[in-house]
């Protein structure tokens, strides 16, 4: 009797697990899945998201033209209004709408200084966010060669469609060792770029990401550069008055 009593027991434990498991999978909604691997601006613009190593960035660049608070970004066309401005403003490559569709805005770093520039929860790199990871990728095997030294992780980072071809071996546009083009699902795009004399420059060819970090040097901050012939990320300074792209990672 006592056997009996002992495997009802244990049968009716066995039922009652499989009923919490069986309800736990039918809660899961996909759609919760895919909120989290995704941001969304003040604008309504959703971006796709990846993590890599401690840090979530956009997998996507931003498009946004109002800050977190709502507030209008002054869009600037005229080329001469922009090389002037020290407010805040955003562009389109060659002041095509249909280029911000693909590759995002372009932004000054008055913009990016604001604080206000990234959605709520976010913000724009700082130069250590992109040394964090930086490192991370050399040291776990995204260099193009599978080495863990020196920086050869551009290839890693950027799309596999887009860049002007290069024959350097593991550059951004050599479609040699198709393993590590955009391992990370990062997929930076060749946006260009606007110089801060307002002329369009390098689409195809080059992006320039901005970081929150101005540099020691008067009316500069430190960037991050991807060429189609290069293997390397390249870190740089570059004048407040520029309009580059902006990845931004979650806080």
């Amino acid at each position: 009797m006592y056997k009996q009593q002992f495997l009802a027991f244990i049968i009716s434990g066995l039922f009652c697990m499989i009923v919490i498991l069986s309800c736990s999978d039918s809660s899961t909604d996909p759609a919760d899945n895919n909120q989290e691997n995704t941001v969304t601006d003040y604008d309504g613009n959703v971006y796709k998201t990846v993590t890599i190593g401690t840090q979530v960035w956009m997998a996507e660049n931003l498009k946004t033209t109002k800050y977190n608070d709502g507030l209008e970004i002054n869009l600037i066309t005229n080329a001469g209004e922009w090389s002037a401005d020290t407010s805040g403003a955003y562009c389109n490559y060659n002041n095509s709408e249909t280029n911000a569709a693909i590759y995002g805005l372009l932004y000054n770093w008055y913009a990016v200084n604001s604080g206000k520039l990234a959605p709520e929860g976010w913000h724009v790199p700082t130069d250590d966010d992109w040394t964090i990871l930086e490192d991370y990728l050399i040291t776990n095997g995204y260099n193009f060669d599978g080495t863990t030294t020196e920086n050869k992780i551009a290839k890693s980072l950027a799309s596999d469609s887009g860049w002007n071809n290069s024959d350097t071996t593991g550059s951004v546009g050599n479609t040699d060792f198709p393993e590590y083009r955009n391992k990370t699902g990062f997929s930076l795009l060749p946006a260009g770029y606007r110089g801060y004399n307002g002329i369009d420059f390098e689409m195809g060819n080059y992006t320039r990401l901005w970081t929150s970090s101005s540099s020691e040097i008067m009316f500069t901050a430190w960037i991050r550069e991807l060429s189609f012939k290069s293997v390397s990320v390249e870190r740089k300074i570059a004048l407040y008055a520029y309009g580059f792209s902006v990845r931004c990672v979650k806080d």
